[in-house]
């Protein structure tokens, strides 16, 4: 096997440690504000629709990630 376990080894466009300046585009169904980065989702604790914000990446899943707010306008 050479580590790709089960497909789940796909390439993200996001890493965590990244930072992004994104615009929360709506609130998901726990609260989270969600922004999109090349088409992936990321959830931001502590955001609301219409906020722009510089983001860092804290996790990386398969089809969303999660990031904290570093700064904001």
């Amino acid at each position: 096997m050479d580590g790709d376990f089960g497909g789940y080894r796909q390439s993200s466009p996001v890493n965590v440690g990244d930072e992004f300046d994104v615009e929360i585009e709506t609130i998901g169904e726990k609260g989270d504000g969600l922004a999109k980065v090349k088409g992936f989702v990321l959830f931001v604790p502590g955001t609301k629709e219409g906020d722009k914000v510089k983001v860092r990446v804290t996790k990386v899943f398969r089809k969303v990630g999660f990031a904290e707010i570093v700064d904001s306008e």
